[in-house]
């Protein structure tokens, strides 16, 4: 990410370094495309979606704890009067669970980072399109995305985040299809 802003800085300095008359043409926008994702009604829908498998999910994982207390209990009643042999055989078995929680909590992560992956692809690659659009019309030498690009502060009428979303809300479908997917809520899953 550090990288990334080098790489924008570098950009915006050489642009700004030419000479004051192509200084004077340059035009540079940015967007934030999270908040324009969290706006859409694709994104939206594909954050309900998200919240949906995750609580499926989270049900499973919340399960599959309480079963292992459950175990763990049992065992520290029982320790007493089991002999070595069943006492070592339980452990065993609870030892077993509590990787396999693991696993499996592992497993939800990345099941749900894989359907965010999938829904917000075809979205962003939509909304990249509409600026793409904006950019050729509009004459923006460079449009950068405020949250990986560093950008501390624009002035509001540099920020085409509001345009992104309307134009992408006008357009329902707009070659995108959200059908079948599901997606991870981005930062609460992280």
């Amino acid at each position: 990410m550090l990288q990334r802003h080098a790489i924008t800085l570098l950009v915006a300095l050489l642009v700004s370094s030419f000479a004051p008359d192509v200084y004077a043409q340059t035009r540079i926008a940015v967007v934030d495309l999270q908040r324009a994702l969290n706006e859409t009604e694709d994104g939206r829908r594909a954050k309900r979606r998200l919240k949906r498998l995750f609580k499926r999910r989270q049900k499973a994982l919340d399960a599959a704890q309480e079963k292992l207390k459950k175990m763990k209990t049992d065992i520290e009643k029982q320790k007493n009067v089991l002999s070595r042999e069943a006492l070592q055989k339980r452990l065993e078995e609870y030892q077993k669970a509590f990787v396999d929680l693991q696993s499996t909590y592992v497993e939800y992560q990345r099941e749900l980072a894989t359907k965010e992956a999938q829904l917000t692809k075809r979205i962003l690659e939509r909304m990249q399109e509409i600026l793409r659009r904006i950019g050729q019309a509009e004459g923006y030498t460079l449009i950068v995305e405020s949250n990986e690009g560093g950008v501390v502060w624009v002035p509001s009428n540099l920020d085409l985040t509001d345009t992104v979303i309307q134009r992408y809300n006008s357009n329902p479908g707009g070659g995108s299809s959200m059908g079948g997917m599901s997606t991870k809520m981005s930062s609460k899953m992280r």
